[in-house]
């Protein structure tokens, strides 16, 4: 099992920032991709960005592309999303996710969710 855990969310104004980390623990043996999932109310979980083991792969939605960016440390099995010129439209539960595959995770390939983070952008 591995357990993930979510922290740095929080208010902010428009065009603020925040940064949000993820932990692993348990049995988290490479490879694995680690990103970031957001939900907003009524809306769908959607990809936000991912990471791949070595670090030598990143993916950003083209939503957040420019403004968000991931980092992880394997030494400390941790992830970072910073994110920039948050917009309202950026408001959502973050959900850090851990995906075994070789390949982009996706929602049907997440094998691990953490409990998720409230980013609240306000205008």
């Amino acid at each position: 099992q591995v357990q993930l855990v979510e922290s740095g969310g929080g208010l902010v104004q428009a065009g603020g920032s925040l940064t949000l980390s993820c932990a692993a623990s348990g049995r988290t043996f490479s490879p694995y991709y680690m990103g970031w999932f957001c939900q907003a109310p009524g809306k769908e979980r959607e990809f936000v960005a991912a990471i791949s083991w070595t670090g030598g792969r990143t993916y950003t939605a083209d939503s957040v592309k420019g403004r968000f960016t991931i980092s992880r440390d394997n030494a400390k099995n941790t992830i970072t999303l910073q994110m920039n010129s948050l917009k309202p439209e950026d408001t959502a539960v973050y959900y850090c996710a851990l995906d075994r595959g070789l390949t982009l995770p996706t929602i049907s390939t997440v094998d691990y969710w953490g409990q998720g983070t409230q980013v609240t952008v306000s205008s």
